[in-house]
């Protein structure tokens, strides 16, 4: 039986999740600045201020923005990274480094906050060859969250009918064919970024790269 996880621990854990990633960026050059990250056309400064925009906005303002947008959220998205963005990579990470305790989002539940934060740092690092990973415990509840529902992925529909099982935690989630590797790299998947994929193994990995 898991422990419940109070939502001042989700935010304790999104909060040492963005002070690591701010420091692993600290000595970056501006061309690894502007290397295109896992999370589409963005690159690493963009989704760093992605991350410093959805920490910036309540519900009442990101309802404002989105409506503005027509409900196009990629315009949505591009608006307010723009607005967090700085002039110059610096300036980017230092408006990050301000919102690292920030306990302000949009909407929904918390963990799927701190999934904002865990995804989008490995969105960051991969491509870096940053070798730190969040901890077992943040990567868990984030990986139960995603298995247990669609939220802002489809993570619960891409494991319909497979068995996940984590080789360095306690999760583990559904029925079928296996797939199993670690917590992070099952977390990605489930976040729809193939590329760990390459991480994974099992009789139920071609199924769930297909839907990737």
């Amino acid at each position: 039986m898991s422990t419940v996880i109070s939502r001042d621990e989700l935010w304790a854990m999104a909060h040492a999740e963005r002070a690591a990633l701010a420091d692993d960026l600290a000595d970056l050059d501006d061309v690894r600045w502007a290397q295109q990250s896992l999370c589409g056309r963005w690159t690493v400064a963009e989704v760093l201020a992605h991350l410093t925009a959805a920490a910036s906005i309540g519900r009442l303002r990101w309802l404002l923005s989105v409506s503005r947008a027509r409900f196009d959220f990629d315009d949505h998205n591009a608006r307010r990274l723009a607005e967090h963005r700085g002039t110059t990579p610096a300036e980017t990470l230092e408006r990050f480094r301000k919102i690292i305790t920030s306990t302000t989002s949009p909407f929904g539940p918390t963990t799927a906050w701190l999934g904002e934060v865990i995804v989008h740092a490995q969105d960051i690092r991969y491509p870096l060859g940053l070798p730190r990973e969040p901890s077992i415990e943040a990567v868990t509840e984030v990986a139960r969250f995603y298995a247990s529902r669609d939220f802002t992925v489809s993570s619960h529909s891409s494991i319909k009918g497979l068995r996940l099982e984590a080789t360095d935690g306690p999760f583990a989630a559904g029925t079928g064919a296996l797939v199993s590797g670690t917590t992070i790299a099952l977390t990605m998947a489930m976040a729809g970024r193939a590329t760990y994929c390459e991480e994974l193994t099992g009789p139920g990995l071609p199924t769930l790269r297909s839907r990737l």
